[in-house]
């Protein structure tokens, strides 16, 4: 190993044992700021954070679908009228009734 390599893994124990006291004696700290960076993270995400950074490709054409019938068309259905005509009653076939 070259002696530069041998500073670097001293140096990241000794940041590693810092960090490691830290944990220790703060853990609320600690675990609040973890969750709070979560939290900043996912919101930056679900609102579009990464759609801002890779834009999607301009020139993009989304398919259509078309499906030809063989057939005509059927013809069109009488309209709906919502207020038929009054039909007149036929007051001859209510007089047995009144036996």
């Amino acid at each position: 190993m070259q002696s530069w390599q041998i500073k670097v893994l001293k140096l990241e124990e000794s940041v590693l044992d810092d960090l490691n006291g830290f944990v220790h004696e703060h853990a609320l700290y600690f675990l609040l700021g973890v969750i709070g960076l979560l939290a900043i993270l996912l919101a930056w995400v679900l609102s579009g954070g990464l759609r801002r950074r890779f834009p999607q490709q301009a020139g993009r054409v989304q398919p259509v679908i078309v499906i030809e019938s063989p057939a005509p068309p059927p013809p069109a259905a009488e309209p709906f009228d919502p207020f038929p005509p009054i039909r007149e009653c036929d007051c001859e076939r209510h007089d047995d009734w009144e036996d």
